[in-house]
C-alpha cells in the first residue's frame, strides 16, 4: 500500500471518529447545541466541527433546532435507531422465550428512553395468572424492577437528576441516601427487585445490559406476588444464567 493511500485511509477512519463522537455529544443535547459548545465537547476546532456537521446535515444525520438551539440529532438517526430497536427484539427474543421456558413466568425487554422505560418485547407465561404489559408502554425508572437496574448502571450524578426529577414530578418523598443503598446493592449483585412498589399485588426481578450502541436494556420477569416467594430462585437463577449470555453478546 503506497504511503498517500494509506494517509488517506487513516484520515478517512478519523472523520468517521470524529462524525461519531460529535454524534454522541448531539445523543445528550436533546434541545440542541451550537457549533462552538460541540467544539468544546469534542476537543476540536470549530472549523473542523462545522465541516463534519455540515456532511452530517447532508446526510439528514444532524439538524437545524427549530427554536434557535443549534444543531440536534436528525430524523435519518431515528430511521435508523428503530432498525437497530427491531434488531434488539429479534436478538433477544430466544432468551425471553428460554427464561419463560425455565421460569413458567413472563418475560419483558425494555429499553430507557429519557425519562422512563419503555416496553419492546414480552413473551407471556404459562400460569393461569400472569402479569401483561402492552409493547411501547411506558414505565417508571424508580419503582420497577428494570427502571431500577438501569438506574443502577448510570453513573451516580446522571441518576440521582432522574431520580429526583421522578419523584418531583409524581409527587414522592422518599429517603435519597437510601434509594442510592438499594442502587449499590444492584450493581453488587446483578439483580433489581420490584416488591410491590409499582403495582399493588406486582412483584418483578431484571437485570440491565447495554447494547452494540451502548442504549440500555432491561429484561425482567413480573409475577402476581402471591407466587414470589416460590418462584425467586428459580428466577433468580435464571436471569443470572440469561445475563451472562447477553453481556458476552455485546462486550
Amino acid at each position: 500500500m503506497s504511503d498517500s493511500k494509506l494517509k488517506n485511509d487513516r484520515s478517512g477512519i478519523q472523520v468517521i471518529t470524529r462524525a461519531a463522537s460529535i454524534l454522541r455529544v448531539l445523543k445528550d443535547a436533546q434541545s440542541g447545541m451550537s457549533l462552538g459548545k460541540i467544539a468544546e465537547r469534542v476537543d476540536l476546532p470549530r472549523s473542523t466541527v462545522q465541516r463534519i456537521t455540515g456532511a452530517l446535515a447532508e446526510e439528514k444525520f444532524i439538524i437545524s433546532d427549530v427554536q434557535g438551539g443549534g444543531l440536534r440529532l436528525g430524523p435519518e438517526l431515528s430511521s435508523l435507531a428503530g432498525a437497530a430497536q427491531y434488531n434488539i427484539v429479534e436478538h433477544c427474543r430466544l432468551l425471553l422465550t428460554e427464561l419463560t421456558q425455565k421460569t413458567g413466568e413472563t418475560t419483558d425487554l425494555a429499553v430507557m428512553r429519557g425519562i422512563g422505560m419503555v416496553f419492546l418485547d414480552q413473551v407471556p407465561g404459562i400460569h393461569r395468572l400472569t402479569t401483561v404489559s402492552r409493547v411501547g408502554e411506558v414505565f417508571p425508572l424508580s419503582t420497577t424492577a428494570n427502571g431500577k437496574a438501569c438506574l443502577a448502571a448510570l453513573d451516580e450524578g446522571t441518576a440521582v437528576k432522574l431520580i429526583r426529577n421522578e419523584w418531583e414530578r409524581n409527587g414522592l418523598d422518599r429517603d435519597l441516601p437510601e434509594f442510592l443503598n438499594e442502587l449499590a446493592e444492584i450493581r453488587s449483585s446483578g439483580l433489581a427487585y420490584d416488591l410491590d412498589e409499582h403495582s399493588a399485588g406486582v412483584s418483578a426481578i431484571g437485570f440491565a445490559f447495554r447494547d452494540w450502541s451502548q442504549d440500555l436494556h432491561a429484561i425482567s420477569v413480573p409475577v402476581p406476588s402471591t407466587r414470589l416467594a416460590e418462584q425467586k430462585t428459580a428466577i433468580e437463577k435464571a436471569l443470572k444464567d440469561t445475563s451472562v449470555n447477553i453481556q458476552s453478546t455485546f462486550d
